[in-house]
């Protein structure tokens, strides 16, 4: 049976969790909210209304999810307003399409380490080391991501869609 106190302390330790590493908190907030909501899809006015907050706090958060595509904007039919949902697969949806920011990373990191002298400098050798973990991330991903599609079909094959 679903204990809503506990799903909004969920909610809210998710979301500070999620702020202190510099996700912007408000964002959180919906993304958890509508994660945790029964329903599919959420208005923004509905959103508002369970997170007590107001509807500008909310077109702020939507905007900023929908931009980094861990949500969906959907007209309602017959209205002018939108509902939100998450993507079917949201954490790997978001994974593998970041997948070239560490590519990105890594080629600006190339740059930096050629600025600083090259990785015989204190400061080079830095930098250096965080280019190759972002190669090495940017490598990683799609196995790592094909090896969570086993572990899902695996986790979900009995569950309905």
């Amino acid at each position: 049976m679903r204990d809503e106190a506990a799903v909004r302390r969920f909610v809210d330790h998710m979301s500070e969790t999620f702020a202190a590493l510099g996700f912007p908190r408000m964002a959180a907030r919906v993304l958890f909210m509508i994660m945790c909501s029964e329903e599919s899809a959420l208005t923004a006015a509905e959103l508002a209304d369970r997170l007590e907050v107001s509807p500008a706090a909310v077109s702020g958060a939507v905007r900023y999810l929908a931009q980094i595509q861990m949500l969906r904007r959907e007209r309602v039919p017959g209205s002018r307003r939108h509902r939100y949902r998450l993507p079917s697969d949201a954490w790997y949806e978001v994974s593998a399409l970041k997948g070239t920011m560490f590519k990105i990373f890594s080629e600006l990191a190339a740059e930096g380490v050629d600025a600083l002298g090259g990785k015989q400098t204190e400061a080079g050798a830095r930098v250096g080391q965080m280019r190759e973990f972002f190669e090495f991330i940017h490598q990683e991903m799609p196995s790592l991501l094909d090896r969570w599609e086993k572990v899902k079909a695996s986790l979900y094959r009995d569950r309905p869609k």
